[in-house]
């Protein structure tokens, strides 16, 4: 798919996928929002924003290629599962995106469960509000190891490139679509949580109770979820009347762009 293209025009349709979803969401969490926010827009937004920015030039610089570049080296090399076995392109685009995102479910899990990755990934769960931007509010630490990550599954599974490409599409998207605070008529969120994460699914996973923070790992396919008991419909105390966040840290701190940079390091006796 790429050979002609380059890595800058693969970017660009990513680039111009994310910014189209992102503002389809934004108008929606405008129009029909979920739950009262607290913090101000520009409070929160400036932060989470800037970790995004800083999270793509830390992977531009550190990485000479990224999850499509390498899996276009893979194929090349005939590496990986999908390049010792015979199936239509279709239905092989179809099962290496399932795969990823499977893949994803556990590398998540494993993040709440390995203490070195919690500490890196409770930057995502500090964030007191829950809207379409705490869908990008990673470390840069984290979404560097993420991207490692990414690179063994590609070696172990030998993905077509343009599976690859379009499984990063679908769980910016979904991702989004996930962490808005958007409003979903109760018979459409029942029905589409069958198959996907609605937002409603996926906040209780940031509900400040650890049981509930301990379910609903998926990002993209709700299966996973039901498949391996990790799953619980709705939070105890209702959406609207739920603590989203971190027990300890029901401050303003996690809005400060610093703060959320040095929490990783930070070693207060907290947690």
């Amino acid at each position: 798919m790429f050979e002609n293209l380059g890595e800058l025009s693969e970017g660009t349709v990513r680039l111009i996928c994310f910014g189209g979803i992102f503002a389809v969401i934004a108008l929606w969490e405008l129009a029909a929002p979920r739950r009262k926010q607290t913090f101000t827009r520009p409070v929160r937004w400036f932060t989470n924003i800037s970790l995004v920015v800083i999270d793509t030039l830390a992977l531009r610089l550190l990485f000479p290629v990224l999850a499509v570049g390498v899996a276009e080296f893979v194929q090349l090399r005939q590496w990986g599962l999908f390049n010792s076995i015979d199936l239509p392109g279709w239905l092989e685009i179809t099962v290496a995106v399932i795969a990823l995102d499977l893949a994803i479910y556990f590398q998540h899990f494993a993040s709440h469960k390995v203490p070195i990755l919690w500490r890196v990934h409770r930057v995502h769960h500090a964030d007191r509000d829950f809207d379409l931007t705490t869908a990008i509010r990673f470390h840069p630490v984290e979404i560097c190891l993420s991207m490692l990550y990414k690179f063994a599954v590609i070696l172990v599974l030998g993905p077509a490139p343009l599976a690859v490409f379009l499984f990063e599409v679908l769980l910016n998207g979904t991702a989004m679509f996930n962490h808005g605070n958007i409003r979903l008529p109760g018979p459409a969120d029942r029905l589409l949580r069958l198959v996907l994460v609605t937002p409603d699914m996926h906040r209780v996973h940031h509900s400040i109770e650890q049981q509930e923070t301990d379910s609903n790992y998926g990002f993209n396919l709700s299966v996973w979820d039901r498949l391996f008991q990790t799953y619980k419909g709705q939070p105890d105390a209702g959406h609207d009347e739920m603590v989203i966040g971190l027990a300890p840290y029901q401050t303003d701190d996690p809005t400060r762009l610093g703060w959320s940079l040095m929490f990783p390091f930070r070693r207060n006796g907290k947690d």
